[in-house]
């Protein structure tokens, strides 16, 4: 796989010691038991895999490169660069400048921007809408565009699935960069509906079933289908595409439930349901299926709670800290810093959308098992850096150094 260079600000001696040791035992990434590293009084077990994916990593690259390839000139990056804090303030402070929020509110306007100045698209990709605007004032638009290819490939399958008639149901989130610019895509090249999770699933399914009336769709589905669109014809054939970040296992029960309607609306077989249903499990990208497989491994090991670190209006990450929460108690954080002392943590309540504190987070048990995790846009220096708060708080414990030596001998 490609080597992309980013930051040694973002790298970490410790973890990269442990994933360069699970790789080199496990090739094949088929070994889900996380990697333990036993302090003595605390024992933290970590994901196997979890951090900077490859779309992540060639966005950063990208991204800093054209920062050094371009001094003097005005640098602007359509919205965060990636949904991690500290990367995007890095990105701030080396004089890059956001044009839109990342729910598309305008922060910049576009008509500002001049001909002479570099625009990086960001890891979630652009509008085509947007795309043309940019374009019709002379913005080279492809020069420094950092779009995942596994973004690339969901439109790619899109268009595919579009083109042969189906109408395209993309699993995401609406307001979400990556939807949107899915959501765009599909659009130009035929019918297309975003369904938000299973419940939306299952109003669409008794659509097409006939069991809710044809107009109710354009009241479920308000801002979230298609211009033009036509319930009575547009839903004979459909294909289900998702947002990369969203939960795998999510996705795949969604477009295994409107499978089933789809053969029950059509008496279909497995010969003729490719008529009605086209197959799309090619679009499900590696790097979440990999950091959730790795976590459903990491979750059957016994612990006192679970530490998930990344931003926290990351779609994938604010998955993972789903997916902990239904086992045991689990503390999303950003960074290090949010770990306030060995009594209290200030953290991400995802349901309420806000920050709180808890106090008495840390068990009074010897050994304190912890499991951690991060998404995919957080860097192996902020994993670092809440094992070595954690450690801190047991001095009688082995040593950071300790541990790494176990990793590296």
């Amino acid at each position: 796989m490609k080597q992309f260079n980013v930051p040694i600000i973002y790298r970490s001696p410790l973890i990269s010691a442990v994933k360069k040791k699970r790789k080199l035992e496990d090739k094949m990434k088929k070994d889900f038991i996380p990697a333990l590293l036993d302090f003595g009084p605390l024992q933290v077990y970590l994901a196997r895999h979890f951090g900077f994916c490859y779309g992540v990593e060639n966005a950063i690259d990208i991204a800093f490169r054209t920062i050094e390839e371009n001094p003097g000139k005005r640098i602007f990056l359509l919205s965060e660069m990636i949904h991690n804090p500290q990367v995007n303030a890095d990105l701030l402070q080396r004089g890059v400048l956001f044009l839109q929020d990342t729910s598309g509110r305008q922060i910049i306007p576009f008509e500002s921007l001049t001909d002479e100045d570099v625009l990086i698209i960001p890891a979630f990709g652009a509008t085509l809408a947007i795309e043309e605007k940019l374009k019709a004032q002379g913005i080279a638009i492809n020069r420094y565009d950092t779009t995942c290819p596994f973004v690339e490939k969901v439109w790619n399958r899109s268009f595919q699935i579009a083109e042969k008639a189906y109408t395209v149901i993309v699993h995401g989130k609406p307001t979400h960069e990556e939807t949107r610019a899915t959501f765009s895509r599909a659009s130009k090249a035929g019918p297309s509906v975003i369904v938000r999770n299973m419940n939306d699933a299952m109003e669409l399914g008794s659509i097409i079933l006939g069991k809710r009336q044809p107009a109710d769709f354009y009241t479920l589905f308000a801002g979230k289908y298609s211009t033009g669109f036509d319930v009575e014809k547009d839903l004979q054939h459909i294909g289900v595409v998702n947002q990369t970040t969203m939960l795998a296992a999510d996705t795949q029960a969604i477009a295994d439930f409107l499978k089933k309607v789809m053969i029950k609306k059509y008496g279909a077989n497995e010969k003729t349901l490719e008529r009605y249903f086209a197959d799309t499990r090619d679009t499900l990208c590696y790097a979440t299926n990999d950091n959730q497989s790795a976590l459903y491994g990491l979750l059957e090991t016994e612990a006192d709670l679970a530490i998930v670190v990344g931003g926290y209006n990351s779609s994938n990450t604010s998955h993972l800290v789903e997916l902990c929460e239904h086992r045991l108690p689990t503390y999303f954080i950003n960074d290090e810093n949010k770990i306030i002392s060995a009594l209290e943590i200030r953290h991400y309540d995802i349901h309420r959308a806000e920050e709180i504190n808890t106090v008495g987070f840390l068990p009074t048990v010897s050994p304190v098992r912890i499991l951690i995790t991060g998404g995919a846009s957080c860097p192996d220096a902020l994993i670092e850096g809440v094992i070595n708060k954690l450690a801190g708080y047991y001095p009688e414990g082995k040593t950071i150094a300790a541990i790494l030596e176990q990793f590296t001998s």
